[in-house]
């Protein structure tokens, strides 16, 4: 059988299907009107009145509509109509449950189960118990015949799969958006600080001729050692002196090459492609020596350049602090974006002493319990000297594309607080923005 011969199959054995329903005309409307504004509106909370709205209207019964709820991995109600005391994102009642069938509580209801497309399971980007989507509850109902019971269960199984369709949507444009922002992190973190190999690259050649020339005066003078010999101490004074600078200029580059390849191994990992989304791999990080200073270190020339100093005596991480439950490339950029945005910021203040100040400096603390009982929080931040921002901005810093009144002029898409954002809360964790004395204090709390 071909595709078309297939299609007027189906066609057809619908037709038969729709004989044998026999909906009303009542019920025909309520499926039609239910097609056409699933099609009209976009949100998605708007589209779950509907389906509430539709029951009510239509043959004036109640109903709450139950959904899963990816993040807390279990049904919440997402609207509903009637007079029972219900709250959204509550879970359902324990007399309510998926069952295979429909169903009636002792109450009343009419219990329906609604499943997605079963082949189609695997694109929802998260995990589904069964295929159920959710649960639809009509009432009150006494003794309704088996006609309108399988309007429900049609209606129910509609529902479904327009929020499987809906939830395969979301999951393609947080797909897209997760590529765009993945984008920004390359050229952030990767294409822009590559550029620095060439300034590596530069001085090095710079050295290396410079050894030729000393290598060729050397041979001169070897050629009339008679007189020549006193001035050897010098001429290897000179060869020490630039191998000492080649050996610098090695060590820089060995540095980038690891700092870069971690961020390459992290930005383009498989999982993040395939899920749509940042993806972490857990190792145990010993949080000063293989995150803060190694990115602390790549940015020290520049804030000397720019008059900045930082000051880590009062940071108080330990050197032995080791946190169990972050992907070290990950922090490592939350940190590398912190530090940059301190370089573009940072300002000169004027301590209480009338001494001028201007410098950066990073932190840590434990919050006990912060997470709960016995569940204790790592802060840790970076703080740089100068006008606090506005009240009315700060609630949108880690907004995506978000830039501030004071980035006029300096280079920047906004894209790196909400990857910070991103990266710490798929840790677990959360972000915030505190001004604080003589400045700026940006940071984030892990799980300890």
């Amino acid at each position: 059988m071909n595709e078309m011969d297939y299609i007027f199959e189906r066609i057809e054995r619908k037709q038969k299907d729709y004989l044998r329903y026999d909906f009303t005309l009542t019920e025909n409307n309520a499926l039609k009107t239910f097609f056409d504004l699933s099609q009209e509106l976009d949100r998605i909370e708007d589209f779950y009145s509907v389906c509430v709205a539709i029951v009510k209207s239509f043959f004036n019964l109640n109903a709450a509509l139950y959904v899963v709820n990816h993040r807390l991995n279990s049904l919440a109600l997402v609207s509903h109509v009637g007079d029972k005391p219900y709250e959204l994102n509550a879970s359902p009642p324990p007399h309510i449950i998926p069952k295979e069938y429909p169903y009636y509580t002792d109450d009343r209801s009419l219990i329906l189960t609604i499943r997605g497309k079963k082949s189609l399971m695997d694109q929802i980007p998260f995990h589904i118990e069964d295929d159920i989507l959710g649960i639809l509850e009509v009432y009150p109902l006494d003794g309704i015949d088996k006609h309108v019971e399988l309007f429900f269960v049609k209606y129910a199984n509609r529902i479904g799969f327009n929020i499987h369709n809906r939830f395969l949507v979301e999951r393609n444009i947080e797909h897209l958006k997760f590529i765009r922002s993945l984008v920004a992190d390359i050229e952030h973190n990767i294409i822009v600080p590559n550029m620095v190999y060439k300034l590596f690259l530069r001085g090095l050649r710079k050295k290396i001729e410079k050894n030729i020339e000393i290598e060729k005066d050397a041979n001169q003078k070897l050629a009339g050692a008679d007189t020549a010999v006193p001035d050897m101490n010098t001429c290897l004074k000179e060869i020490s002196d630039v191998n000492q600078g080649l050996i610098l200029e090695l060590e820089n580059i060995e540095k980038h090459y690891k700092n870069m390849s971690l961020f390459i191994e992290t930005l383009f990992r498989k999982s993040h492609f395939d899920q749509g989304r940042l993806t972490l791999r857990i190792t145990p990080c010993n949080i000063k020596k293989d995150v803060v200073l190694p990115q602390l270190e790549r940015f020290l020339a520049q804030f000397e350049k720019m008059g900045i100093s930082h000051d880590d005596r009062l940071s108080g991480i330990p050197d032995a602090e080791v946190i169990t439950v972050v992907d070290v490339g990950i922090i490592a950029q939350v940190y590398a974006n912190l530090f940059s945005n301190a370089l573009k910021y940072t300002q000169e203040v004027i301590t209480y002493g009338g001494e001028k100040k201007k410098y950066i400096s990073y932190g840590h603390e434990i919050i006990h319990d912060f997470f709960g009982p016995g569940k204790n929080g790592v802060k840790l931040n970076v703080f740089s000297t100068g006008p606090h921002i506005s009240p009315d901005e700060r609630e949108r810093l880690f907004d995506e594309s978000y830039r501030g009144s004071n980035t006029e002029g300096k280079p920047g898409t906004g894209h790196g607080l909400s990857f910070i954002k991103n990266a710490v809360e798929i840790h677990g964790g959360i972000v915030g923005y505190e001004a604080t004395q003589y400045g700026n204090n940006f940071y984030f709390i892990l799980p300890k």
